[in-house]
């Protein structure tokens, strides 16, 4: 009986949750074929690092895992694949002699930047139709939904 009896006011999150679903299996399935053009024996979970230490440089590992939200092994262990495909690697943290940064190697740098680009062109002829300020108003919303959930 649950089910059948919503408020109207759950019909704006079930259109959302249901939205959702379909664009976050869409996006896993894009970031495995973005992760194999990185590099073959690249796991699809490990394009987010990427993207990451693009945007901020380099970082500890353990600030990456809890930006992320998973466990120090579970870093270590795509970090030990990244570093093994000569996409990352690290270096001590300077203000901390017992403590590794991790940082994009060149190689995976140019990788990784002609993969985002070629990404970034699918998305402008996808969205081809819509305004710019559409687009700037999505990505403000999901930039929104995103700091939320690190909260």
């Amino acid at each position: 009986m649950g089910a059948a009896v919503q408020g109207t006011g759950d019909q704006e999150f079930l259109a959302l949750e249901r939205e959702l679903s379909v664009f976050l299996r869409r996006a896993r399935a894009s970031s495995g074929e973005m992760a194999r053009e990185v590099h073959p024996e690249l796991e699809p979970a490990a394009y987010g690092l990427l993207v990451r230490l693009e945007e901020t440089g380099r970082q500890r590992a353990t600030e990456l895992a809890a930006y992320f939200g998973v466990g120090k092994a579970t870093m270590s262990r795509q970090l030990r694949a990244l570093e093994g495909l000569g996409l990352v690697t690290r270096e001590q943290d300077p203000a901390d002699g017992r403590a590794f940064l991790v940082r994009l190697t060149d190689e995976g740098r140019a990788r990784f930047l002609r993969v985002r680009d070629a990404r970034r062109s699918r998305y402008m002829r996808k969205l081809a139709g819509w305004d710019r300020g559409e687009v700037a108003e999505l990505a403000r919303l999901l930039h929104q939904l995103n700091k939320r959930a690190e909260a």
